[in-house]
């Protein structure tokens, strides 16, 4: 066998260690996202999109409103309900299923990463304790960042190989992200200022030809790629009208309708964005002002990061810092450092609140310098444990189980029961099991002709039983208090109906009743032979109670 054969298959045996290495990771991944996946009830922001996307089942309409988030798990959990059923680890399955995969887009970095920087990238990926935690939660963040780490990595791909399919996921991948979380808006300037800060390295360690002639090089692909940039764009689009364009169920424009596409399109590439613009910029900048102190709003999300990614946030800095000041550095792992950097800035100006799942948006952008930090690390350990010295081996050992240990106690948060103070859970996250009351609740409907479930006392009451969002204005803190209850309820197909007083129901109340603590006594006394059940629909100060006829 000739220098050159015994190369090829020693890179092929470490590149099929590698991805074996790496597809364990992902195994491992989709186990701890998909494990006891609708133990936890549902919080506040699920209920509202579960509930959504049974009235999107239920009607076949559907129409973006960038109030109620990205269309991309109304349009894919429209199908999970119709081929499996509604419950809540179905609606999570979709979210819990590409956080369990993001381990996988680690290979897309092969070339720019070693082998075992690779690994240790999709290590990351898989077991970041806030990464799982919102990998298992109905809301489009994890889907977002996960997105835009592809995206990126089939551009690093492109460049390492030269070949084309990586344009195309990336052309299909950017509009996936916007259609899960407007957030991945903010990451689009944070890509093209890290990038920025990444050519002009090169000036900062003295060599200003070298950014020259990257920038050059730069301008001649795009003139020898013009062919496969338009295919690329072409996927973009059609990616982005069949996320955005809506649904009319027969009775409204719809993308399947050949009659309407002409306002279809106009709705996905012009109405949508306006929107978007109108909700998110607009709304904000009118008086009254809302949002963050920004200070309060960085420190808060700081905190987050330590509390729930710091394996992610420590060998993030010491992989950044690592290759910062190596003769030369590998432009994929300075990229991360600055559009982590910077997101730790940009995400909390975005968010309308000190939310932990707008940290999602980071994780896998820290990953980046984190699994240089990390394998270095590794090597390092790996290096002085092989030393025939006792007390170093100890000193190893110690280090390692020292790690292990307080990755556990983090990592044991994810599966915890909310709490006051949880630095993952967001305060309107029940803190009670709601399955006795709602298993209770099924069995009193059962034959039940009329009203089912009744919400009594003026905290609760709507004009409007069957809101689509935004929710009229008259109704929306009566509508938000009931939440996550209309998904449970909708999952029943119950009628509901409002009141203010429970004596408007007459001398039939329904089986289900639902109010407030103020109204406990008066409520109980009007009942007969019906079950109370204290609901705490969120962390602290989000009450309710709840009457079943037994």
């Amino acid at each position: 066998m000739s220098d050159g054969d015994r190369t090829g298959a020693t890179r092929s045996t470490r590149f099929d260690r590698t991805v074996a290495a790496v597809g364990v990771v992902v195994a491992l991944a989709l186990i701890a996202r998909f494990a006891l996946l609708g133990a936890r009830p549902f919080h506040w922001d699920e209920g509202r999109v579960g509930y959504w996307t049974l009235r999107y089942l239920d009607t076949g309409v559907y129409e973006y409103r960038p109030v109620a988030g990205g269309p991309f798990l109304y349009l894919a959990n429209r199908w999970v309900f119709a081929l499996f059923g509604a419950s809540d680890a179905t609606a999570r399955a979709v979210v819990a299923l590409v956080g369990g995969l993001l381990p996988a887009a680690a290979l897309l970095f092969r070339g720019s990463l070693r082998d075992d920087e690779t690994v240790a990238l999709a290590a990351l990926l898989a077991g970041s304790p806030l990464l799982v935690y919102y990998s298992r939660f109905l809301r489009g963040d994890v889907l977002a960042a996960a997105f835009g780490l592809v995206a990126v990595g089939a551009l690093v791909r492109h460049r390492d190989t030269g070949a084309r399919w990586p344009l195309y996921l990336a052309a299909a991948a950017v509009p996936l992200a916007l259609a899960s979380s407007g957030f991945a808006l903010v990451s689009l300037p944070l890509w093209l200022v890290a990038g920025v800060a990444v050519l002009d390295e090169t000036r900062v360690r003295g060599t200003p030809a070298a950014a020259a002639q990257r920038v050059g090089a730069g301008v001649a692909w795009l003139r020898a790629n013009t062919t496969p940039l338009a295919r690329a764009l072409f996927v973009f689009l059609g990616v982005a009208l069949l996320l955005f364009a809506p649904r009319g169920g027969g009775v409204g424009p719809g993308l399947w309708s050949p009659s309407t596409l002409p306002s279809v399109v106009s709705f996905a590439f012009v109405e949508a964005p306006e929107r978007f613009v109108q909700l998110r910029f607009a709304d904000r900048l009118s008086p009254p002002a809302r949002g963050n102190s920004f200070l309060p709003a960085v420190v808060g999300y700081a905190r987050t990061l330590v509390a729930t990614a710091w394996p992610a946030l420590l060998f993030g800095l010491v992989g950044f810092l690592h290759e910062r000041y190596q003769p030369e550095s590998r432009g994929v792992v300075a990229f991360g450092g600055y559009a982590a950097g910077l997101g730790l800035l940009a995400f909390p100006i975005a968010s309308m609140g000190v939310e932990p799942w707008t940290a999602v948006h980071v994780v896998p952008l820290l990953a980046l310098p984190g699994a240089v930090g990390l394998a270095w690390a590794a090597r390092g350990l790996a290096a002085r444990a092989s030393v025939a010295e006792p007390a170093l081996l100890v000193a190893v050992l110690l280090v390692a189980s020292a790690g292990v240990v307080g990755y556990g106690a983090t990592a044991a948060g994810v599966y915890a029961d909310p709490a006051p103070g949880s630095a993952f859970a967001q305060y309107a996250q029940p803190s009670d099991d709601l399955d006795p009351m709602l298993a209770a609740a099924a069995t009193a409907m059962e034959g039940n002709d009329g009203t089912d479930v009744g919400y009594v006392g003026r905290e609760l009451y709507t004009e409007q039983e069957y809101a689509l969002p935004p929710v009229a204005a008259v109704d929306r803190d009566a509508w938000g208090a009931r939440l996550p209850l209309q998904w449970y309820f909708e999952r029943m197909g119950a009628e509901t109906e409002s009141v203010t007083a429970l004596a408007q129901f007459g001398d039939d109340p329904p089986p289900v009743v639902v109010t407030t603590p103020d109204r406990r006594v008066d409520v109980n006394t009007n009942l007969d032979g019906y079950q109370q059940y204290d609901a705490s629909l969120g962390l602290w100060n989000r009450d309710v109670i709840v009457f079943v006829e037994e």
